[in-house]
């Protein structure tokens, strides 16, 4: 029996009712999944209680293998003793909210711009699967963008000159965007990658504009005139008619395709209650 998608959104993001992901025996339910993909770039699932190994295993059930080159092991050690799973939290390795000043906190703060998860790794990354373990009331929600619907809305005359550009991508550029600061240590190991500007699903054809906090700058361009570009973009792909925003549940998954959207979380600053998410993203493989 073929899963049900329904649009929560005019052009992407379908909700996928009537299924246990928690326990995936059935290899058509992750080509229905693939599909669903191609189709949405973004799929939300309520009432999905993974834990940690549950998550890791439904992960695994698609192509690719998993990230684990993460920006934040830079600075960090991974409380769970695995650098698939990304800490999405406001916690500390006991537990506890994390102080205002504590540095895990600060890298943090990047994830409020827009981007895309592991575009600063080669390969880069493919889908993030997002579950809301520990959320306060009246949380805050993510905002999903939709790039490919942007770049089909690009002006026409406009497109040619974008196909061929090279961008690059560095976590370490986002964060310092905020003014956060690293050793020579983390940055060399957060480097980053070169990307193509526009990305295209092998299954459908459809083009997307692959753009990010992460993009540093375009390759053979000056610094200036490309970041001026870069802006441009994530402006235009950011409207409200691209955007998507998803009010949390605990229990939600929220499977994306970084090829095909952009996210942000928007402000949580409320320090006496702990929020904390799991996400594993796959490698474009």
């Amino acid at each position: 029996m073929s899963l049900i998608f329904n649009p929560l959104h005019p052009t992407f993001v379908a909700e996928l009712n009537d299924v246990d992901l928690t326990d995936v025996r059935d290899d058509s339910i992750f080509q229905d999944i693939r599909r669903g993909m191609d189709e949405y770039g973004v799929l939300v699932v309520r009432n999905q209680f993974f834990d940690d190994d549950s998550q890791l295993a439904f992960a695994k059930g698609f192509d690719g293998k998993l990230h684990t080159k993460t920006g934040i092991a830079a600075i960090a050690r991974n409380r769970f003793g695995n650098e698939a799973l990304t800490d999405v939290a406001n916690v500390d390795q006991d537990g506890q909210v994390l102080a205002a000043d504590d540095r895990k906190r600060q890298y943090a703060l990047a994830n409020r711009l827009w981007h895309t998860d592991a575009s600063f790794e080669d390969p880069p990354g493919r889908y993030s699967m997002l579950s809301a373990r520990v959320l306060p009331e009246n949380g805050p929600d993510t905002e999903f963008a939709d790039t490919r619907t942007a770049y089909d809305e690009l002006p026409a005359e406009m497109k040619p000159g974008l196909e061929d550009l090279q961008v690059h991508h560095s976590i370490a550029y986002s964060r310092e965007q905020l003014g956060f600061e690293f050793s020579p240590e983390e940055a060399e190991r957060l480097a980053g990658v070169i990307q193509p500007l526009i990305r295209t699903n092998p299954a459908t054809g459809r083009k997307a504009l692959y753009i990010a906090a992460h993009c540093s700058r375009i390759v053979d361009w000056p610094v200036p005139d490309g970041r001026l570009l870069l802006r441009e973009l994530i402006e235009h792909a950011t409207q409200p008619q691209f955007v998507y925003a998803h009010q949390w549940r605990e229990g939600d998954l929220v499977i994306y395709d970084n090829r095909a959207t952009m996210h942000r979380a928007r402000p949580f600053e409320d320090t006496r209650y702990r929020r904390e998410l799991r996400r594993i993203t796959s490698l474009d493989v």
